[in-house]
């Protein structure tokens, strides 16, 4: 394998979270006075960190959110991960691959270290991940697409950014790993790969990941 460190973004990549994060941030948005669709919280904010949401309301109305609003959010999102998470297909496979390869890997996710671990707790993905190979926006107080986040994994896991990949599945994300110096491959199970613009390559299951990856 050419490269020396595989980062893998988690929603929508590891576990199968952005259909119920969407739909309960739309939901939230909504029940709030900002009417929100499915498909326009996709749009906006998936792969992104949650002040993202603050900082599209705040431009588009000129309110701000409630004082509570991460806490309400984070507690739904976390309900709806107990009802109905699982991981991605066949992620378990490529995990394997890699530790059979001896290929380090970690987690960039904008997402909070609190949502990764409790995705992976559900999941039995947390057998695959050491405490410190977990990598969040809140490490670095930026979220996607700044490059910042994967930058700093690279950089805590001792890998030059060049000898990284970036597994993505967001716009936002692809984004920050081309400024990140970073090789990207796009996964199109929930975004066509005509959005995932600079990306190395995409693939539609993880069954053709390691193909790329090689």
């Amino acid at each position: 394998m050419r490269y020396e460190l595989v980062i893998f973004d988690n929603d929508g990549v590891l576990v199968d979270s952005e259909p119920i994060s969407n739909t309960i941030l739309s939901g939230y948005l909504s029940e709030l006075g900002h009417p929100t669709t499915y498909d326009e919280s996709l749009r906006d904010y998936m792969g992104a960190a949650v002040h993202r949401v603050h900082d599209l309301i705040r431009e588009r109305t000129g309110q701000e959110l409630p004082p509570d609003f991460e806490q309400t959010l984070h507690q739904r999102i976390v309900a709806g991960f107990e009802r109905e998470l699982h991981p991605v297909r066949g992620v378990e496979d490529v995990l394997a691959t890699l530790v059979a390869d001896g290929v380090p890997y970690c987690v960039a996710s904008s997402g909070s270290h609190d949502r990764i671990r409790a995705g992976h707790l559900k999941t039995g993905l947390d057998e695959w991940f050491e405490e410190e190979w977990l990598f969040s926006s809140e490490d670095v107080g930026k979220g996607k697409p700044a490059p910042d986040l994967f930058l700093h994994a690279a950089e805590r896991m001792g890998v030059a950014p060049e000898r990284c990949v970036v597994i993505e599945d967001s716009p936002l994300g692809v984004e920050a790993a081309r400024a990140a110096g970073m090789d990207v491959y796009g996964f199109t199970a929930m975004t066509p790969a005509e959005r995932l613009t600079g990306a190395n390559g995409c693939f539609s299951d993880m069954k053709e990941l390691l193909g790329l990856l090689d």
